[in-house]
């Protein structure tokens, strides 16, 4: 068993009906290369396109996004090179990561740190593209810029806050009740409780009244009125997700505060696109500033327990899920 193959949509995870497969080692074309994946992180994007929540996604194709693993045919200088990187294309567009074999063009591929594992690497990925794609667009933090993380603790958030605090930002970051920040971070991280605190008080309080430069609202419409009532003048709020798809917008409150919205959707970022992300990522990596999550064993998987993996993801799994083909 080399890969496994989603042939159909599900109604469910339960009736989510996996092909495994044997497949001969691909023979990369003109510009390609074969890398043989050590692991594959999985990610809620992976399973809803398993489910066919994903309405561009093709059929029937390999999942997965994110890879770790070591170039074993294409140009010289490439073989034996233990490689990382993520694709919105990868696994909805085409075959993907959660397979032993994965061809892609040179142009996407780049060598991972050497402090970094392959286990690590391959839960890299999409939390943290998705985080610097945000922050890049809303114009990456300085020393002393404050940022705002709604749903800190999650793996969007942690990878939001270990940028943010490595480029010098005062954090602030909110979870739906108290608790530590659970992640890693340069500098101390400021946990708001959002069952109890005003967001945009103790916002206004303990900045001197001036607010967020950036708001990483990563979970979209619960928090969009105190994310917009603690925003600076001149701040962006990043968006990447949401439960209500429609929320009361104070038009005058924008434009009055000079306010940016930004739009975040890694889905259309190619490899292309996302190997940029990691040229940028790679040296804060391995000078130890950012950190790669934890790879548990109890949320590690064989090909052949994909499906469990999914399952995990998709009931709201605390650590990163690993697939290690």
């Amino acid at each position: 068993m080399n890969t496994i193959r989603v042939s159909r949509k599900a109604a469910n995870i339960d009736a989510l009906q996996l092909e495994f497969a044997g497949i001969p080692k691909p023979v990369p074309g003109a510009g390609q290369c074969v890398i043989e994946v050590a692991s594959a992180g999985v990610n809620p994007s992976d399973v809803k396109a398993t489910l066919g929540l994903m309405p561009h996604a093709v059929w029937p194709r390999v999942p997965g996004r994110d890879y770790a693993g070591v170039v074993v045919d294409g140009p010289a200088h490439l073989l034996g090179k233990e490689v990382w990187g993520s694709g919105g294309e990868l696994g909805i567009r085409r075959d993907g990561t959660h397979s032993r074999y994965l061809t892609l063009d040179i142009a996407a591929v780049r060598e991972k740190p050497a402090n970094v594992t392959l286990q690590e690497a391959g839960a890299v990925g999409v939390p943290f593209v998705t985080a610097y794609e945000g922050l890049r667009r809303a114009g990456l933090p300085q020393a002393g810029s404050v940022v705002l993380v709604c749903g800190g603790n999650g793996k969007v958030g942690q990878a939001t806050i270990q940028i943010a605090t490595a480029l010098g930002a005062r954090v602030f970051a909110v979870e739906r009740e108290a608790g530590p920040f659970r992640g890693h971070a340069s500098g101390t991280v400021r946990m708001l409780d959002a069952s109890r605190d005003n967001i945009a008080e103790v916002m206004r309080d303990e900045t001197g009244g001036h607010g967020a430069d950036i708001v990483y609202n990563t979970v979209g419409s619960p928090y969009f009125e105190q994310a917009n009532q603690a925003m600076a003048i001149g701040a962006a709020q990043i968006f990447i997700s949401t439960i209500d798809r429609a929320v009361p917008f104070d038009i005058f409150a924008f434009y009055r505060g000079q306010h940016t919205y930004v739009g975040i959707d890694t889905l259309a970022m190619d490899s292309i696109a996302c190997a940029a992300v990691f040229d940028q990522l790679g040296p804060l990596f391995a000078a130890g500033q950012l950190r790669p999550f934890p790879v548990h064993a109890d949320y590690t998987f064989a090909l052949a327990r994909a499906a469990e993996a999914y399952r995990a993801v998709l009931q709201g799994a605390p650590e990163r899920v690993v697939l290690m083909p």
